[in-house]
């Protein structure tokens, strides 16, 4: 990653999303008994385990306070409500939600390392996993692409759990994936119209660019995939993900499907890293 800005040019903008990771699992009880995990996922969604004997109305016991549950969604997803506040019960009673194939609870490492350098709280916009591109950027990368004539700017995406999960036959269906909020400051945008060429930092700034009309909050149910012809990206800096991922396709789209396989089979003979805290590429079209 050290050698990022000799890879860029001068007058080049990164584009990074600087959401925070919350506490967003929750420990919590039924009323009549028995532990329940709630994973909060983006705006009023969660994802409760076991859910299967759950009720619509029942109100889980939290910390200080209550989740309610709404309605029921599907693949174990609910609408939920939390009480007093979302704010009150993640401070009180939630932890980071690492990726359930880390296999551990997270550690005061994590609290740090699951984190971008750049993360702010994003408001409204509370992400359920970390837009993984980032934590390869470092305060001594971000001078040297400074020193080079690199531009930074920020937007604000809401990682959901839905960027993670396998890709299904409904959602290839539709044309359209999970929804997901975000925000791009009239600066950003500004910046973005202006630059000599634009590098996403992740799949989930792309998306975001990709989708914005102008500067302000919006919603996003793109799926972007082979034959997309992208608009405002002009490079891409990312992970190894998984296959049968909205993620994968995006970058198949951007770089092509057989340039990236290649990729992905250099990856896996040079035993890089995968998953959150893996490698990252730079792909340029």
């Amino acid at each position: 990653m050290l050698d990022l800005p000799g890879l860029l040019e001068p007058g080049d903008l990164l584009v990074v999303n600087d959401i925070r990771v919350h506490h967003a699992r929750l420990r919590a009880r039924r009323e009549s008994g028995g532990n329940v995990e709630v994973l909060l996922a983006g705006g009023d969604e969660a994802l409760v385990r076991p859910s299967r004997r759950l009720r619509e109305g029942e109100r889980l016991v939290c910390g200080p306070g209550h989740v309610v549950l709404h309605s029921r969604l599907p693949d174990g997803r609910w609408r939920v409500a939390c009480e007093p506040d979302v704010d009150t019960l993640t401070s009180a009673a939630g932890e980071l939600p690492l990726p359930p194939y880390f296999g551990r609870a997270p550690t005061p490492e994590d609290e740090v390392r699951y984190q971008t350098v750049y993360a702010r709280h994003g408001g409204q916009l509370r992400a359920a996993a970390a837009p993984t591109a980032g934590l390869h950027l470092t305060p001594r990368i971000f001078a040297a692409l400074a020193d080079r004539g690199i531009r930074r700017a920020s937007l604000t995406l809401e990682v959901g759990l839905g960027t993670f999960r396998p890709l299904g036959a409904e959602q290839i269906a539709r044309g359209a994936l999970h929804s997901e909020r975000f925000d791009v400051p009239a600066e950003t945008w500004e910046a973005v119209r202006s630059a000599k060429r634009v590098i996403a930092v992740g799949t989930t700034v792309a998306r975001a660019l990709e989708s914005a009309t102008g500067p302000g909050p919006g919603a996003t149910d793109l799926f972007i995939r082979e034959g997309y012809t992208f608009k405002r990206v002009d490079a891409l800096l990312t992970n190894f993900h998984l296959p049968r991922s909205s993620l994968l396709m995006l970058v198949c789209a951007f770089g092509g499907r057989e340039r990236v396989l290649d990729a992905y089979r250099h990856a896996v003979s040079s035993d890089y890293r995968f998953y959150s805290y893996g490698d990252a590429m730079l792909l340029t079209r």
